[in-house]
């Protein structure tokens, strides 16, 4: 069975959309937030402590934990802590090219770990101050890194996206399926 180690409703249902059939059970697992490390390693450091805490308890399973962040300039984006944060960040966002880099760490059956990371490439619209106001209006940005969501009227922000769109929702599920169907690296030639 595929255990998705992670609450997010948006990775959830990018798997569903799949037609991926998997249970989600998570840990209580501390989030590192160094920002000194590169984008890349900082998300997989995170995704790999979520998988491992599940997998830890569920060993006969294949456990998926995934880690998305904004980067601007090399600088993380987490999930903002309130309202006059996210518009800090959409401000800071507005008008520029940002990274968002989702690392994905897999543990197989007997332990056998396949990590991935994915990272594209996000274009913001110039906005105003009251653009950023309509914006934090209409969608629910406290539970999203970099304090907007490629799926909800991202049309009002986002002039372009270079690289996986479902990477910048959480979760690069074509990739995650391509490393799910590879054989055991064992096996592997």
């Amino acid at each position: 069975m595929l255990i998705l180690a992670s609450q997010s409703p948006r990775r959830r249902d990018l798997l569903l959309r799949e037609g991926v059939s998997f249970c989600v059970i998570t840990r209580d697992t501390p989030e590192v937030n160094d920002a000194s490390l590169p984008p890349v390693e900082l998300c997989a450091r995170n995704a790999a402590a979520k998988a491992e805490a599940v997998a830890a308890d569920f060993p006969g399973h294949t456990i998926v934990g995934a880690d998305t962040l904004v980067f601007l300039e090399g600088a993380p984006l987490g999930k903002p802590a309130d309202l006059a944060e996210a518009r800090r960040m959409l401000s800071a966002l507005q008008g520029r090219t940002h990274c968002v880099c989702t690392a994905v760490a897999v543990v197989m059956p007997g332990g056998e770990r396949r990590d991935f990371a994915a990272t594209s490439f996000v274009t913001f619209r110039a906005m105003s101050a009251q653009d950023i106001d309509h914006y934090l209006a209409e969608v629910h940005v406290l539970d999203k890194a970099g304090a907007y969501a490629m799926q909800e009227k991202s049309e009002l922000i986002v002039e372009r996206v270079e690289g996986d769109v479902d990477n910048v929702i959480g979760l690069p599920v074509k990739q995650l399926l391509a490393v799910l169907a590879a054989p055991p690296s064992s096996n592997r030639g």
